[in-house]
C-alpha cells in the first residue's frame, strides 16, 4: 500500500502541470491600462515604479505592478515575456514574493541600451545580478523552481533549452505570491505582454524522502 501511495505521488508530481486561470489572479499596484485576452496578460507599465530595498541607492520602493496567485509548498513556474523596453531600467519577468521585505524578481532589464537577464533578491535589503545579452531578443521565457529553501531561476529563448541564471534562498514552508512583475523606474512607461503562464506542483522533497524510508 505504501509503495502504491508513493508511486501515485510521484506521478502527480510529474504530470500535474496546468495553465493558471488569469482572471482569478490578483493585483498588487494595479496599472491604469491592462487587458487579459487569449490567455495572455498585456499592460502598460506604470511610470516611475519599481521594487527595491535600501542597499546601494539608499531608498525603498514597492510600487510596481504585480499580478499574482498564491502557492504553498514546492512548484515550478514559467512564463513568456515580450516587452517594448525603452528607458533605462525598464524590466519585466516573474516575481516570487512573501512580503515587502522578502521577494525575488527575475526577467529582462534594459540598461544602457542593452538587454540584461536580471535578478533581484531581497531579504531586508536588495541585491542585483545581471547577465548582459550580446543582442536584443524579441521575447524570453523565465522559469523558477522552488525546492525546499531555495529557488532556481532559468531563462530560455525557445522554451526548450533552459539555462540557470540564479540560485537564491527563500524561506520554505510558507505561502508565496507568484506572478508577473514589470517596472519602469526612470521612464514614461512601456507595453509588455505575458503568455503561456504555467505552474506545476512539485511533491515535497522531505515527504518523498520519508515515504522512501517507510515504504514496505
Amino acid at each position: 500500500m505504501k509503495k502504491l501511495l508513493f508511486s501515485l505521488l510521484m506521478m502527480i508530481g510529474v504530470e500535474a502541470s496546468f495553465a493558471q486561470t488569469l482572471e482569478k489572479m490578483q493585483w498588487f499596484n494595479e496599472p491604469e491600462q491592462w487587458e487579459i485576452k487569449d490567455k495572455s496578460l498585456s499592460m502598460f507599465v506604470t511610470p516611475q515604479s519599481d521594487y527595491w530595498r535600501i542597499s546601494h541607492y539608499g531608498f525603498t520602493v514597492d510600487d510596481a505592478p504585480f499580478y499574482y496567485a498564491t502557492y504553498g509548498g514546492e512548484f515550478e513556474v514559467k512564463v513568456k515575456v515580450t516587452g517594448d523596453y525603452k528607458a533605462r531600467f525598464d524590466q519585466a519577468g516573474l516575481m516570487l514574493r512573501i512580503d515587502h521585505e522578502n521577494y525575488i524578481k527575475a526577467g529582462i532589464e534594459f540598461v544602457d541600451g542593452k538587454f540584461n537577464l536580471s535578478t533581484v533578491v531581497t531579504h531586508k535589503t536588495s541585491d542585483w545580478s545581471v547577465i548582459t545579452l550580446d543582442k536584443p531578443v524579441p521575447y524570453i521565457w523565465i522559469k523558477a523552481v522552488r525546492r525546499l529553501d531555495a529557488v532556481e531561476i532559468f531563462y530560455s529563448f525557445d522554451d526548450k533549452t533552459y539555462t540557470m541564471m540564479r540560485n537564491a534562498w527563500l524561506q520554505d514552508n510558507i505561502p508565496v505570491k507568484v506572478g508577473f512583475m514589470a517596472a519602469c523606474p526612470d521612464g514614461g512607461g512601456f507595453n509588455v505582454k505575458f503568455e503561456n503562464f504555467k505552474v506545476k506542483h512539485l511533491p515535497d522533497m522531505r515527504r518523498l524522502e520519508w515515504l522512501k524510508k517507510n515504504a514496505e
